[in-house]
């Protein structure tokens, strides 16, 4: 360290960087440990900060494995709108910007999610986490592939044949079971047998 990083006065991080950073080194310490090695003060140790400041901003470890399915359900959402965006009006091409958004976005986290969702599996805060976050996605998806349907419409259990073909297919690629091509390709099939069948 230099004579004049000494001197410079380390800038104050406004609340919302700081969550940020939390956050990141939070997503880090899953991929390197899982989520056994995450704890809200194995996270200050790592960010470098004290105790109070990360239970400030998520006061249980529950809390911040709901802020990190939190985000990866916001970046998974936005994936989606994007690639929807501009996206032909065909059944082929909608089945596949939906395929294609929700298996990149698995693979951006790689293991992490699995984990997240698993620690927080059976506490009310998935459920209810599951519920709020759902019900936008499948509404999504029953708005860009309903006119296609012979009914015009998608039922719910087609839009749960969506959801379990793509959790499946996804996770098979984000654990190196199938290339994410083949992954992408099977749930655009499903995708277009489902809504064929409606």
């Amino acid at each position: 360290m230099s004579s004049d990083d000494k001197n410079t006065p380390r800038r104050r991080l406004s609340r919302e960087e700081r969550r940020r950073q939390l956050l990141d080194v939070a997503w880090q310490l899953v991929r390197d440990e899982g989520t056994e090695g995450l704890s809200l003060g194995r996270l200050a140790e790592q960010a470098g900060v004290t105790k109070p400041v990360v239970y400030d901003h998520f006061e249980t470890r529950t809390g911040l494995l709901v802020a990190l399915y939190q985000e990866y359900d916001a970046r998974q959402t936005a994936m989606l709108d994007q690639a929807l965006t501009g996206c032909a009006a065909e059944l082929p091409a909608r089945a596949w910007v939906i395929a294609e958004a929700y298996v990149d976005c698995v693979a951006s986290q790689g293991r992490e999610i699995p984990g997240v969702s698993a620690a927080l599996a059976g506490s009310p805060e998935m459920e209810a986490l599951k519920r709020a976050y759902e019900g936008p996605f499948l509404d999504k998806c029953r708005q860009a592939l309903a006119a296609f349907a012979p009914a015009g419409d998608i039922g719910m259990a087609g839009l749960r044949v969506l959801v379990g073909a793509a959790d499946a297919l996804s996770q098979a690629a984000a654990n190196g079971e199938l290339d994410t091509e083949t992954a992408k390709r099977e749930l655009q099939a499903t995708i277009v047998a489902m809504v064929s069948r409606q």
